[in-house]
């Protein structure tokens, strides 16, 4: 079973920052190995936020447009119908005409003083033939600024919605540049990753540059945008017994964030997590954050509900791009328990 998530991001970013964003470089000379480590892991959590801004700004343009086009398929819509009001009012002018000439309404004004019986007789059909004339041309005059009303009305939703399409191409291969950077730079940070895991060592903390906005009360989960996949307790060929964990499917460089307030006991790499996090919580649980492609933690150091502790990755005993979460009674493995409902009655459903 499979879930998707995300929290809506809170601040719009205007189009010309996205322009900054894709005019940065995507790779830069680097002074050593752990300078390196550091700009490619901050690029990519970087990149991972604006591809994510670029997205929303698209979405959004493209919704925007599209009620746009439905505008202007409804007053094309009322103009089709008033035209055919005109079409009728005028046929109806045709009959009355065609009535005041059969009736004598024809007649000149003289050879009608002559015809009529009385000047009262006169009067009352004279004054029947100006109403008639004044409420068609009344109808029909103000049939024909309805008609003038609904154009302009037209013509602009239909300018509105060329200029957001217009605008959405642009957004659109903004998006598609800032992809393609975050897939290189991601490509980048898992080789590092695969060099630590496979050495044994991880290289020191890679600190990202996170929005204050991210901290919060309580309990999180591990990633903000996922896909549900491997279980607790599942079988499969790549564990000794069943799975332990819950795996969350992110790409490379995916934000992780700790569930909860803690103190990290274990940063580590290789072996069959790749490079991993333990993090201990009051009340005495532990959860794990394994497969990772960075630590952005030390040992020892104490972290609050949703920071950023890693990036994810695909290291060490693993078959793609996921995070493996795992929560414990102790810091060791073979104390797991189903992180699921572990975070359910801490009010995280995922």
């Amino acid at each position: 079973m499979r879930s998707r998530h995300r929290r809506p991001l809170l601040v719009p970013v205007l189009l010309c920052a996205l322009v900054v964003f894709v005019a940065r470089p995507s790779g830069a000379s680097d002074g050593g190995d752990g300078i390196a480590g550091s700009r490619i892991s901050a690029e990519v959590a970087r990149l991972y936020e604006d591809a994510a801004v670029a997205t929303e700004q698209y979405e959004a343009g493209r919704r925007e447009a599209e009620a746009q086009r439905e505008r202007a398929r409804h007053l094309e819509g009322l103009l089709d119908r008033q035209r055919q009001d005109i079409s009728v009012l005028h046929e109806d002018l045709g009959r009355i005409a065609r009535a005041q000439y059969r009736s004598g309404g024809g007649l000149p004004v003289a050879a009608r003083v002559l015809l009529a019986d009385s000047p009262e007789e006169l009067m009352r059909g004279q004054h029947a033939v100006w109403q008639a004339d004044l409420a068609v041309n009344n109808a029909i005059g103000k049939s024909r600024r309805a008609e003038a009303r609904l154009s302009a009305d037209e013509a602009r939703a239909r300018a509105q919605w060329e200029r957001l399409d217009r605008r959405n191409a642009e957004l659109a291969a903004m998006k598609d540049t800032l992809q393609r950077k975050l897939e290189e730079a991601r490509e980048r940070l898992q080789g590092q990753a695969d060099v630590s895991a496979a050495a044994g060592s991880c290289r020191g903390a890679v600190r990202l540059d996170q929005p204050e906005s991210g901290l919060q009360d309580g309990w999180v989960a591990p990633v903000e945008t996922y896909e549900m996949s491997a279980g607790f307790g599942s079988g499969g060929t790549r564990w000794a017994n069943r799975h332990t964990g819950q795996d969350f499917a992110v790409p490379i460089g995916t934000p992780v964030r700790a569930v909860g307030d803690g103190r990290v006991v274990k940063v580590a790499c290789g072996g069959a997590f790749g490079m991993q996090i333990v993090v201990q919580h009051p009340g005495g649980y532990y959860t794990q954050y394994a497969h990772l492609a960075s630590a952005a933690v030390d040992q020892g150091e104490r972290v609050r509900t949703g920071q950023w502790i890693g990036q994810s990755g695909s290291t060490g005993n693993s078959t793609g791009p996921h995070l493996h979460f795992e929560v414990r009674v102790t810091p060791e493995p073979g104390s797991a328990v189903d992180p699921v409902p572990w975070l359910a009655t801490r009010g995280v459903h995922l």
